[in-house]
């Protein structure tokens, strides 16, 4: 105990006062600490105590409290906390708008909006129309319009962009009522009036207000062209385009496979009517151009368009009218209240009193096919008229306007309302007028007149037009009517019941119309009466009608299709007429084989838009024999092939949508919404009443408007491909079944199969209860159909075997469900022919996987594909059919598989990929686990187990050990596929309602621990680096000091090197966090003695394993709190950019605008969302991660649930851990796993962690204490230290509930250590603390004196230990890490000031100097300091430094000869080193208990801090001291037979050595500086001086100007002063009051004995002890002059320690000066210019541009007085003092160097110009020339006395030359 006494005597030891309150002395002979214990713990209060810490009898007792501790308020699903993989949807873009205003307002103006592509040359939207008239001019109008329906006041459209395009215009037309003039006289008052200068013009504008009023009574129903302006919509919205990484189409392709049934059938709406949404915005159009007249048609507005896209100024050629529209634009994210369908019908309705918020929705007219299948009613005809050509009218029809209408007959009475209204009109009008073009014969339009259609076309219905001239100035004999008729044209709708659309061009009729004319068409109306027609009945009005319909498919081979099936059923007579074409009953088979044959040659386009309805047709056909002209028909075959046709077509286009898997979206979204079993037939004869069936399309046309005819009602009930195998005979009801069925459709579980059905049970059911009579199986034909398939038919089918494998299973849900099957056992349900066709297809399919893997390696997706459908289908079979049927089939699966010759990963891959989905089943554990009771199994819909049970149980065991093996062999692919497997089912069972009892979750765990065994054997293929990129420096004071992890690691003996091993990581992250949080799981619910007994059971290597995995589950699971910060600063940036951006903004267009309006589809989407297993909102993590436009509520839930996961994860390893720890006693090997267990918590304790957490780790930490208190005492010294630092660390937290944990088990510590290892306590608790002091630059000493405080409050209430001397060696102990907190308030005075901060660490450690190991803390605290600061070389010495001291303990206490004797084998890296021998025998044991128990006082401890030494030392650039180093550790190695480090070794000293040749004189050492402080203000700084070591290249301002910064703050600018010469200061001079600093550049000094070993650049700048500067001046005391009075002095100091030390500044010891007479500054200056030119002319790449600088300096003609003037100052005359007839022979000497090396270089030069520098050449060499010519005399003259026969000095007078100064001469001559 003596030594320990003396080093407390030694830390307690007050500090001298010192002068200055500010800075302290630093002197470096100072044998005192700066340690102070003044401050006393007594006056503060401690913090709360922990409640109950020493009340337990015993360990047991302590064992249980702790464990129901850890159990309250755990979170009972894992999963829920684990963030999934979520999609991200994209919103579709929409806009709103608002309108025009112009500089006056005297009369109504109309606008009318539209869309349109000026790449695709197209419009691409409806007509909006809109107006903001005042009552004023509304009233104007009023006899024209005498009532006006609300919907025609929407003032906000939606408009839907499918293709967005940055060439996509909104276009404004602007219209007014129609008055008299051209439109430019129509629009001058808007050019030339101003509503500002109302006053002036005032009368002007009432005239033509009242003007406007005339015409408005007059000609108020029509309009004319008055301006337009167009907005650039895509700089709005197409911008977000370029931020999005994936068209829609590849978002899509790029979505994963679905586990449930329900997920597989996501709909077109989910993908794609979604687009994300841009910032809303107000946009200004300024711009509105004048209509011209002659140009108002679309080809003329596109031409327009180009012009300004072209241009950034087309109002140079377009007149402008002055005004402004305002637009608000915005995103629709869902239809917005009161929004109109296109067809008028309200979507969300609003009451009455908000019509004026009403929103249209536009119809887009796509720039592309749009490939969605019409879903609701649509019947629209546009209508456009183009041109019309009066040119050759004698009469004087020039204002002509169009009068359209849409008759059902001839009458005038038949004018159908069906014409769509403008803005403030009624809603549907009978006529329609087009705007006038004044005194135009032939004149353009661009109206677009919109029909709703009737329902039921007949021959009578066309379009009327009208044409009139319009007279705009009534005449004083006209009275009445403002039209004068010019003629009719007209338009039969349909064309041999056909509609007609298209161009054309129709003549025109100049008087009434003769009877019938409708029946008709006016090109080739041919019929009586004549017709009299203009220009000889040539076409002169062209239009243009097309229809957006879901009636009319506009196809033939459909048209046909449907015209056939119709007749079919009964809806037409015979002979149909198809077209032109007129079909006879008998030949109504054939035609309807050519139809359906014909089918997959449809268009594309027309084929999707009625594909439900096609695919309907073909079901019915192959269900139901057809009887035709009294024959059957057998139509199936030929429909199958179709479908299958079909079904090729649309997966072999390259415009439609496929998922990963490769199925066309359309089908899916067919199966999943549309499909059920075809309408039955009902027999007459049987039906007591006569009840129709309405198809589901009844809106869908004439095809289906019918009901089931005659002939199919009386056709048999039997199988349309065989009439001869009779229908299935009914058999007995089962009440399980019908249990099942019913609570399937009720109790719509997260497990359903088939959503889809259910969703729609309550419609389907109450219409099929009306049927009576047998339906016919349609599952059964369609197996049949598959297994009868040949060809290329059988080949497609099998290939897209998804979809009918979904359909066959939908249709016997259907069927099961519809004929009340409930009764009926399941073997029972389907017919044995049935189940032989399925085994059939089953093998035939799994044959053809075999096949595409054996013979096409390149079509292994496809193989993929086919079997995951299959595994989807027998999943799906598992719920309908017989389940020992179904194992058959995969056992059958499986034996065939195993025959195939595949290379063994994809055979893997294959059986996993069937094998996980046939586990995702939603009665997987009921078919696997065997319960005691059935109280304890798990509720299960379907309790009907088949006797086959056992496979499946086989199956699963099998899978199990599968995964492993497949996870283990690292097969790669197959390893993600066999991982995603486990843990999508262990996320099922965690998340499912039916596991929530603890003893089935134990059971479900048993089912899965022989994966735990394989996880911990793939420990060394986890890969968690990605996850844990961002370690943050506070966290772990161990890991973040200098000493690497695997030199840590490998000193402290860590068998597991966990977090710095290199291991081969086969593992991606993400899939390693998949497994970890599966193991966890297990561990969770597992059950704890059959734990228990495993871990008692391993054997120490596979439990050191598990360990690990402990270690590496706590660094995946760890709180990423910084990650959350910064997204949210990021988020915060983003916000801040996006508010400060004043452009159009962003969005995006999205695809699928026709799927977006089905009524209610999204809600009944979302529905069955609510019904699947992987519930969603179940989970709590519903955002994406890698979102980055989170709010700050989503990001504070998602690092509440980040937390969540943290503690609930690492609280399930502290479990696991007190398991093992409990079984210690069991083990042999107690105290590996005590230390094991012990590394597992500290690691816990070194990452972010929760308070929770930290609570029950350090109650597990502290019952380790009680339980093996000696055991970790005296076997774990080393993890004993890194408790000590983690528990001082958590003193100092501001958490007081951190705190108070961390204060009880410091104290525990120190009372179970108490009785033999107190010492070896106190001195690691100092140690630790030192270190922590040292690092930690936020480190908070109020908190942790408060727990010093706290902790001797144990002590003084621990009344048991009252009677020891225990209280008083904690308080002695307290006291000395009081003593270093006040090293911490004193460092933290200089924490600015990194110079100073360095010194008092250096002195703090240089008063350790007798106690090894707080010293090598400190030297430790000092090299992380430098290394912070980039200062690598100090760092470096810091640890040379320790090392020694290492090597000095070792040598006392064992001598072997490969180890350092002691710090002199370290004087060749530095000589400072030596300084670490003071510590001897005498002053230091190392037998002593508690000294020198560190692990770097090891072999390993030694090497690894040389190692790390060695490695800053390459940072720094120092490659030389490399190789010092490592001569002192290979020995070490050598001796150890370590081959592997040697050879590491080797290769670091052949980088180092390859650095040294590579890098050679580039490498940039230090820069040194004087500096020296003077004043009192600096205390005993007062005339001190320093020699700064500063990076390379750092000029003088930079540091004057940092130092200035810094000693400004503490004294005032007022009071510093920076003195800006290197003259001697004057003490006198100086102003008391002020502080004065001097900074003066110095160089490193050698002398020339010196320069013989300092060769090399590195030599030159390592080991410095001597630094020179000069300082010029005259006798005069001025500090320049002539030459011939420059005199120069020369200063020499050196420095205490030699460069590079542990300090950045050591200060001067001692001062020398000598002076320069102006002769020897002469040649000085010309030995430096003369080696100058010699380095710049020898250099192995000569620099031309550097040598041509000195040569100008030399023998430039504008400097030639330089060199020259020195030559004549002091070579003219021959000195009359002998004295100096040296210097002057030397200088002769050096100007004849001079000159010779001043020839060779312009030599030189004259190799390095280029031909245009030849006269500069020339120039040079005539300058040198003279130059020598003039010093030729001066050169040549010699001085005689100075060639006398030179007398040999003796040998002992040799010493006299070692300096070079001329001064001695005479001396050693006299």
């Amino acid at each position: 105990m003596k030594i320990q006494q003396e080093n407390c005597m030694l830390i307690t030891e007050k500090e001298a006062p010192v002068k200055s309150p500010t800075l302290a002395v630093l002197s470096d002979d100072s044998g005192r600490t700066l340690t102070s214990s003044d401050f006393n713990l007594r006056c503060l209060t401690p913090d709360k105590r922990v409640e109950g810490l020493l009340a337990f009898s015993s360990p047991e007792e302590l064992d249980r409290f702790n464990q129901e501790a850890r159990q309250g308020h755990r979170h009972p699903e894992l999963f829920a906390l684990y963030p999934p993989a979520d999609e991200v949807g994209y919103r579709e873009s929409c806009t709103c708008y608002n309108i025009p205003v112009f500089e006056i307002d005297i009369e109504p103006i109309f606008a009318t909006m539209a869309l349109y592509d000026l790449k695709e040359k197209k419009k691409i939207s409806e007509n909006f129309y809109c107006d903001l008239n005042s009552e004023q001019f509304k009233n104007f109008l009023k006899p024209h319009t005498p009532h006006v329906d609300p919907s025609t006041q929407a003032r906000s459209a939606i408009f839907s962009i499918t293709y967005p395009s940055p060439d996509i215009y909104l276009v404004i037309k602007i219209e007014k009522v129609l008055q008299q003039g051209e439109i430019s006289d129509c629009a001058d008052p808007y050019m030339t009036l101003r509503e500002c200068d109302h006053a002036k013009n005032k009368d002007k504008l009432e005239k033509l207000r009242g003007q406007a009023e005339t015409f408005c009574h007059r000609l108020g129903r029509y309009r004319m062209p008055f301006a337009w302006a167009t907005v650039n919509i895509m700089e709005v919205i197409s911008t977000a385009m370029i931020d999005r990484d994936v068209t829609d189409s590849d978002s899509l392709k790029g979505a994963q496979l679905p586990r449930r049934n329900s997920e597989r059938y996501n709909t077109i709406d989910d993908q794609f009517c979604s687009i994300s949404a841009f910032k809303p915005a107000t946009i200004t159009v300024n711009t509105i151009f004048k209509q011209e007249g002659e140009r108002l048609s679309d080809e003329d507005l596109l031409k327009f368009l180009a012009d300004i896209k072209k241009s950034s100024n087309p109002q140079r050629r377009i007149k402008t009218i002055s005004g402004s529209i305002k637009l608000d634009m915005c995103p629709v994210h869902d239809t917005p209240l009161g929004c109109l369908s296109t067809e008028l019908i309200p979507l969300i309705p609003m009451a009455e009193k908000n019509t004026r918020h009403l929103i249209k929705e536009v119809l887009e007219f796509p720039s592309s096919e749009v490939y969605v299948p019409h879903n609701i009613y649509r019947n629209l005809l546009y209508v456009y008229p183009q041109r019309l050509n009066f040119v050759n009218r004698l009469t004087s029809a020039r204002n002509i306007t169009i009068k359209i209408q849409f008759m059902s007959g001839e009458d005038p009475a038949c004018s159908l309302p069906v014409i769509f209204g403008k803005s403030s009109s009624p809603e549907f009008l009978q006529v329609v007028y087009t705007p006038v073009t004044y005194h135009n014969k032939s004149p353009d339009f661009y109206e677009e007149v919109k029909l709703a259609l009737p329902a039921h076309l007949t021959e009578r219905h066309h379009l009327l037009f009208t044409f009139y001239h319009i007279s705009c100035q009534q005449k004083q004999n006209q009275s009445g009517s403002c039209e004068t008729l010019i003629g009719y044209s007209w338009l039969p709708i349909l064309n041999n019941d056909r509609l007609q659309t298209g161009q054309f061009c129709l003549p025109i009729a100049l008087e009434r119309l003769p009877v019938n004319y409708s029946l008709h068409t006016p090109e080739v109306y041919t019929s009586a009466p004549p017709v009299k027609w203009m220009d000889s009945h040539k076409g002169l009005f062209n239009l243009e009608v097309q229809a957006v319909s879901s009636v009319h498919t506009q196809d033939n081979h459909l048209e046909r299709f449907f015209t056939l099936c119709h007749a079919l059923e009964g809806g037409a007579t015979f002979p149909l007429r198809v077209r032109e074409e007129k079909i006879p009953e008998n030949k109504l088979e054939h035609e309807l084989k050519l139809s359906i044959i014909s089918l997959p040659s449809s268009s594309l386009e027309p084929l999707v838009l009625f594909l439900h309805l096609v695919l309907d047709k073909l079901f019915t056909l192959i269900m139901q024999p057809m009887v035709i002209a009294g024959q059957t028909a057998n139509l199936a075959q030929i429909a199958f092939e179709s479908v299958v046709s079909i079904v090729n077509s649309l997966h072999n286009s390259q415009e439609l949508i496929r998922d990963q898997q490769g199925r066309n979206s359309l089908l899916a979204t067919y199966l999943y919404w549309v499909f059920r079993l075809p309408d039955p037939p009902q027999d007459m004869q049987n039906a007591g009443t006569d009840i129709s069936i309405h198809s589901r399309y009844s809106t869908m046309g004439r095809a289906t408007a019918a009901t089931v005819g005659s002939m199919l009602l009386q056709s048999r009930i039997r199988s349309s491909s065989n009439p001869d195998i009779p229908g299935p005979h009914n058999s007995a009801e089962d009440i399980e079944v019908k249990n099942i069925l019913s609570a399937k459709v009720q109790r719509v579980t997260p497990n359903q199969i088939c959503p889809g059905l259910y969703s729609q049970a309550d419609t389907h059911i109450k219409s099929l209860n009306l049927l009576c009579g047998p339906i016919d199986q349609f599952h059964e034909e369609l197996a049949l159909q598959m297994v009868v398939s040949t060809g290329v038919c059988r080949e497609n089918a099998y290939k897209y075997a998804w979809f009918f494998f979904e359909l066959l299973v939908k249709s016997m849900a259907q069927h099961v469900s519809h004929l009340d099957k409930h009764n009926v056992p399941r073997r029972s349900r389907f017919s044995d022919r049935f189940k032989d066709d399925i085994t059939t297809i089953v093998s035939v399919v799994t044959a053809e996987i075999g096949t595409i893997l054996v013979k096409q390696h390149k079509e292994v997706e496809q193989a993929e594909k086919v079997n995951i459908s299959l595994a989807f289908f027998l999943y799906d079979l598992l719920s309908l059919m017989d389940r020992g049927f179904v194992f058959q089939l995969v056992k059958n699966y499986c034996n065939q598989m195993s025959a195939k010759s595949v290379s063994m990963p994809t055979l893997i891959s294959m059986r996993l990929e069937f094998l996980r989905i046939l586990c995702s089943h939603e009665h997987y554990l009921n078919l696997s686990l065997f319960f005691s009771s059935p109280a304890s199994a798990p509720a299960s819909p379907c309790p009907s187990i088949s006797s086959q049970v056992c496979l499946l149980v086989s199956q699963n065991v099998h899978f199990c050990i599968f995964v492993s093996q497949a996870t283990i062999r690292g097969i790669g692919k197959v390893q993600r596929k066999a991982i995603n497997a486990i843990y999508s089912l262990l996320c099922s069972h965690d998340l499912d309602h039916r596991c929530i009892k603890p003893e089935v979750r134990a059971k479900v765990a048993a089912l899965y621990l022989p994966l735990v065994g394989i996880i911990i054997d793939s420990t060394n293929y986890l890969d968690f680096t990605g996850m844990d990129t961002h370690k943050h420096a506070s966290d772990d004071l161990e890991n973040a000091s200098l000493i690497n992890q695997s030199v840590a690691m490998a000193i402290a003996g860590n068998p597991f090197n966990t977090l710095g091993r290199k291991s081969v990581a086969t593992l991606a992250a993400d899939t390693s966090r998949h497994l970890l949080v599966c193991f966890l799981w297990v561990m969770k619910n597992a059950d704890r003695s059959l734990i228990q007994r495993w871990t008692i059971d391993m054997p120490p290597s596979q439990l050191n394993k598990l360990l690990e995995l402990l270690t590496i589950c706590v660094s995946c699971f760890e709180y990423r709190v910084s990650l959350l910060m910064y997204r949210l600063a990021l988020q915060k940036s983003h916000q801040a950019k996006m508010q400060l951006e004043e452009a159009l903004l962003r969005g995006m267009g999205a695809r699928g605008e026709m799927m977006k309006r089905v009524g209610g589809r999204m809600d009944r989407t979302m529905g069955q969302r609510e019904h699947l297993r992987w519930r969603k909102d179940l989970t709590q993590w519903r955002q994406t991660n890698d979102r980055q436009d989170k709010t700050k509520a989503e990001l504070d839930q998602e690092a509440l649930i980040s937390g969540n996961l943290a503690t609930e994860g690492n609280l399930i390893v502290l479990d696991l851990l007190e398991t093992i720890v409990q079984a210690v006693p069991l083990s042999e090997c107690k105290d590996s796993v005590v230390g094991g267990v012990l590394k597992v918590l500290l690691h816990a304790l070194t990452c972010n962690q929760s308070s929770t957490f930290l609570s029950h780790t350090f109650s597990t930490l502290r019952a380790l204490v009680v339980k093996f208190g000696d055991l970790l005492f005296e076997e774990e010294a080393e993890q004993c230290a890194d408790l000590c630092q983690k528990v001082l660390q958590y003193c100092s937290s501001p958490v007081d509930e951190n705190r108070s944990q961390a204060c009880a088990t410091l104290y525990l510590i120190m009372r179970y250590s108490y009785s033999n290892n107190f010492s070896r306590v106190k001195m690691q608790v100092t140690m630790s603390l030192a270190s922590l002091v040292g690092k930690s630059s936020d480190f908070q000493e109020e908190y942790l004196r408060r727990s010093l405080r706290t902790i001797l409050a144990y002590a003084e209430e621990d009344t048991e230990m009252q009677n020891t001397q225990l209280p008083s060696q904690v308080e002695e102990l307290l006291r000395n890490l009081n003593s270093i907190l006040s090293d911490t308030v004193k460092m933290r005075e200089f924490q600015e000031d990194p110079e100073m901060l360095m010194d008092l660490m250096y002195r703090i450690a240089k008063g350790y100097q007798t106690s090894p190991d707080l010293r090598l803390t400190w030297l430790q605290n000092m090299a992380e300091k430098h290394n912070n600061r980039k200062c690598y070389t100090e760092s470096a010495m810091c640890l040379v430094h320790a090392a020694a001291l290492v090597a000095e303990y070792l040598s006392m206490l064992e001598d072997h000869k490969y180890l350092p004797v002691g710090s002199v084998t370290f004087q060749n890296i530095s000589p400072n080193v030596l300084e670490e021998s003071a510590v001897s025998d005498d002053i230091l044991s190392p037998d002593e208990d508690g000294v020198c128990s560190g692990r770097y006082f090891t072999e390993s401890g030694l090497v690894g801090l040389l190692e790390q030494a060695a490695e800053l030392f390459s940072n720094g650039g120092l490659y030389e001291a490399v190789n010092e180093v490592y001569k002192i550790i290979i020995p070490i190695l050598e001796a150890h037979r370590d081959f592997r480090k040697l050879a590491s070794t080797h290769d670091k000293l052949q980088r180092a050595f390859d650095n040294i040749l590579q890098k050679g004189h580039k490498r940039m050492f230090g820069t040194y500086f004087r500096v020296g402080f003077y004043g009192a203000k600096f205390g005993d700084l007062d005339e001190w001086e320093f020699i700064y070591k500063e990076p390379g290249i750092t000029h003088l301002p930079e540091i004057s100007h940092r130092l200035e910064n810094f000693y400004s703050q503490c004294f005032g600018d007022e009071t510093l002063v920076m003195i800006k010469d290197s003259t001697p200061v004057n003490r006198k001079q100086l102003d008391p009051n002020k502080a004065y600093i001097q900074i003066t550049y110095v160089e490193p000094f050698f002398d020339d004995y010196e320069m013989k070993d300092r060769l090399t650049n590195f030599e030159k700048n390592f080991n410095l002890r001597r630094f020179m500067y000069t300082t010029p001046f005259t006798k005069s005391g001025r500090p320049r002059g002539e030459l011939n009075e420059q005199y120069k002095r020369k200063t020499i100091l050196t420095t205490m320690h030699a460069f590079p030390y542990i300090k950045t500044r050591i200060n001067v010891i001692q001062k020398e000066e000598f002076d320069l007479t102006p002769i020897e500054v002469a040649i000085e200056d010309m030995q430096k210019k003369t080696r100058e030119l010699a380095v710049a002319t020898h250099r192995e790449q000569p620099d031309a541009k550097m040598l041509q600088m000195l040569l100008q300096g030399s023998v430039g003609a504008t400097v030639n007085q330089g060199p020259l003037e020195v030559a004549q100052v002091f070579l003219n005359e021959i000195p009359a003092d002998p004295k100096l007839f040296r210097h002057h022979n030397k200088l002769r000497l050096c100007f004849k160097e001079f000159i010779m090396r001043c020839g060779e270089a312009v030599e030189k030069n004259k190799h390095l110009i280029t031909l245009d520098q030849k006269e500069y050449q020339q120039e040079l060499k005539k300058n040198y020339n003279r130059l020598r010519e003039s010093l030729r005399p001066m050169l040549e003259r010699k001085i005689p006395e100075l060639y006398k026969p030179i007398i040999r000095p003796r040998l002992e007078n040799r010493e006299s030359f070692k300096r070079l100064s001329f001064r001695r001469a005479p001396e050693e001559n006299s």
